[in-house]
């Protein structure tokens, strides 16, 4: 390690207030809600990531953006909040960013061949017979 890490570890001009750290290969990255200095609500800039390798937490590098809240379909005019993500890899070898806008009752999914670059949706999560999970009377609400 080159230096102490400590709390906080990002910058003290990020917000990313609810990170969800993954180790995927020999680094760690951190994705999470992305809040705007003085803004009146949270979670409105678009996803962004950070990583550092797994052996030096004192070192973290801005990925930058990483999925833009225009993507998704449902949100073409960027009015929905971006709550927090998470990233997990699938069988595929593929990195799958799983999102819900703010109590809309949808869970999107975006899809990268990396874990820190450029995620492109993929879709929203659904039941087999095609209905949008959070969507059945009675069923959870994607948070």
């Amino acid at each position: 390690m080159k230096q102490q890490a400590y709390n906080p570890y990002l910058p003290s001009w990020e917000y990313v207030p609810d990170g969800e750290p993954h180790v995927f290969g020999d680094r760690v990255y951190v994705y999470g809600s992305h809040d705007r200095f003085n803004a009146p609500i949270f979670c409105v800039n678009d996803y962004v990531c950070w990583s550092a390798p797994v052996d030096d937490l004192s070192d973290w590098r801005n990925e930058g953006v990483i999925y833009r809240r225009k993507q998704d379909p449902k949100n073409i005019l960027g009015m929905r909040l971006l709550f927090a993500p998470d990233v997990c890899q699938g069988p595929d070898g593929r990195y799958y960013l799983y999102y819900a806008y703010d109590f809309m009752g949808v869970m999107g999914v975006a899809v990268c061949d990396t874990p820190a670059g450029q995620y492109e949706f993929l879709g929203h999560v659904h039941y087999p017979d095609g209905t949008v999970w959070g969507r059945r009377k009675g069923g959870p609400l994607p948070l």
